[in-house]
């Protein structure tokens, strides 16, 4: 059996009477660059929150690299890495600052987190902009400066959380393309909400889901041979907006 970087075995959530996730069921592979799609209000911001522990339950049923995240909290997050879609980057610091404070709340020494900032950085072609103010970087900066945060710890599970919404096509491109490598040379785990089909490259596994319940799993592939369809957003539209009718 391959190895998980997260597993999620029929995992419920209700806001009061509401019920909002049913039974979700799946499983990213070390290595594995995973894909969550799903309308707005499908569910993928509770389930990030779950996985996060922004929201606790008595049952959470998420393993992250095999911890449960319920009994052993703190172990099982030191193993996650999260950028979210909204910058949380302090500003009014430099590149350097932010991820040296980073380094210090993860418990990383001094020494240790200058050699982790200056590989990430270098790995995304920012190295010679760590003095700049973070606030005088662009969107497609900024969002490789929290990828580097995010994986300063050597996390076994990056968190994706629509990061490139509102960037531009280069930009997009290029974390696109940095995260692909990661998985395939580091063994990292990705889990990448999106609701941009052609980020999700043809070997990329993915989760389908729609009103708190799973619709399907598989590759691109898989997924359009299944709904008889000729693209992938074809398919994503026979599994979520066909079936919400």
């Amino acid at each position: 059996m391959s190895e998980l970087a997260l597993d999620i075995n029929q995992l419920n959530f209700s806001y009061g009477k509401k019920q909002v996730l049913h039974d979700l069921s799946f499983s990213v592979e070390v290595g594995q660059c995973f894909f969550l799609l799903g309308p707005n209000g499908a569910g993928k911001s509770t389930l990030f929150s779950l996985i996060t522990r922004l929201y606790d339950q008595e049952k959470n049923n998420i393993k992250l690299a095999g911890i449960d995240i319920k009994k052993q909290p703190l172990k099982a997050l030191a193993q996650l890495g999260v950028v979210f879609q909204q910058t949380t980057l302090d500003l009014d610091l430099t590149v350097r600052q932010n991820l040296f404070y980073h380094a210090a709340l993860q418990g990383i020494s001094r020494k240790n987190a200058k050699i982790a900032i200056q590989q990430q950085l270098e790995q995304l072609d920012m190295y010679e902009r760590q003095n700049e103010l973070v606030r005088q970087l662009n969107g497609g900066h900024k969002r490789r400066v929290e990828i580097a945060r995010a994986l300063m710890h050597k996390p076994k599970l990056l968190l994706l959380d629509e990061p490139t919404v509102g960037l531009d096509i280069a930009s997009r491109e290029s974390i696109v393309k940095h995260v692909h490598h990661l998985c395939e040379t580091t063994g990292l785990a990705v889990l990448w909400a999106t609701h941009l089909m052609d980020e999700i490259l043809e070997g990329d596994g993915l989760v389908v889901i729609h009103q708190g319940k799973v619709q399907a799993k598989g590759t691109a592939m898989e997924l359009m041979q299944s709904t008889k369809s000729e693209t992938l957003s074809q398919a994503f539209f026979q599994l979520t907006q066909a079936r919400g009718k």
